[in-house]
């Protein structure tokens, strides 16, 4: 098999279809900029969340009286519990000092004793910052002995659930949408390449030729288009973003700002596009063309 016939045989798809290729890798350069563009919008939007996650966070209040000598005992109870990462104990008086920092009165100006009873402030461990995870260690912390009661904002971590689900749902459809689109468009101007060859394809059959020397010039047609694709994309990205950065100043510069490697990511993205476009297209029409 000559490479060099190969890819001198994908190399002038261009020419025999020439504004289909042009199409198609437009196509392709649009998509992964749609998709790029989101998977930074997505990453910032992850950002916020797991930033609201983690301010999420229980207190459970301590069953009074109880001595100094209990504190240590329910704490182990605590971190025996899966899914707690640390607690931190805050004793009557540190809730006092609480009050009069949120509030701006001291509650011994207004009782004469301290009603604030002492409690652990619990942080969960990733993985464990959802509603149902959080549900489950509530019940536990419920059940530990010492324990008077226990309380977290479950509605915002259920609103969070629901929204980060509804989030990824729509990001997973316009991703595979974008995808398919561009493999579709890349298949059929691959499969123009194939119609205009049929002749010369069905006479390769004749002679011989293997299927693999027959499907390779349009595979390479099709990373070539992808490539092309991907490199342009890649290039319109890097210069909107750093346009963008310089708009928003230093501050604000990390909400669009990406890793180098991503630029690569979108390149490569395009060739396995366009690899992805042409297999599906050679597989499909090949034998139609030659019958």
């Amino acid at each position: 098999m000559s490479f060099s016939y190969i890819l001198k045989e994908g190399i002038s798809g261009f020419r025999r279809t020439r504004l289909s290729m042009v199409i198609s890798i437009f196509t392709i350069t649009i998509s992964l900029i749609l998709l790029g563009a989101f998977a930074i919008i997505y990453r910032n939007a992850s950002d916020i969340v797991l930033s609201f996650r983690n301010r999420v966070e229980m207190e459970a209040f301590l069953e009074e009286p109880i001595d100094e000598q209990t504190y240590p005992v329910i704490e182990k109870r605590l971190l025996a519990i899966p899914g707690i990462q640390s607690v931190r104990f805050i004793s009557k008086e540190d809730a006092a000092e609480i009050f009069k920092k949120e509030f701006g009165e001291d509650i011994h100006s207004v009782l004469d004793f301290n009603p604030l009873p002492a409690s652990f402030k619990i942080h969960l461990a990733d993985g464990y910052k959802n509603s149902d995870s959080a549900a489950v260690i509530y019940q536990q912390l419920k059940a530990t002995a010492g324990i008077d009661d226990v309380i977290y904002r479950k509605t915002l971590l259920e609103l969070i659930d629901r929204r980060s689900r509804t989030f990824v749902l729509i990001s997973l459809a316009l991703g595979v949408g974008l995808t398919i689109a561009a493999i579709i468009l890349v298949a059929n101007t691959i499969r123009l390449a194939i119609y205009a060859k049929r002749k010369i394809i069905t006479t390769m059959k004749l002679v011989g030729a293997t299927r693999a020397f027959i499907r390779m010039p349009f595979v390479i047609e099709g990373i070539i288009q992808g490539f092309f694709g991907g490199i342009f994309s890649a290039g319109i990205l890097f210069g909107v973003i750093h346009y963008a950065a310089q708009l928003l100043g230093n501050e604000l510069a990390e909400i669009v700002l990406v890793q180098p490697w991503f630029y690569g990511a979108v390149a490569a993205a395009g060739i396995i596009l366009g690899t992805l476009g042409s297999m599906f297209s050679i597989r499909k029409f090949i034998g139609e063309s030659v019958g």
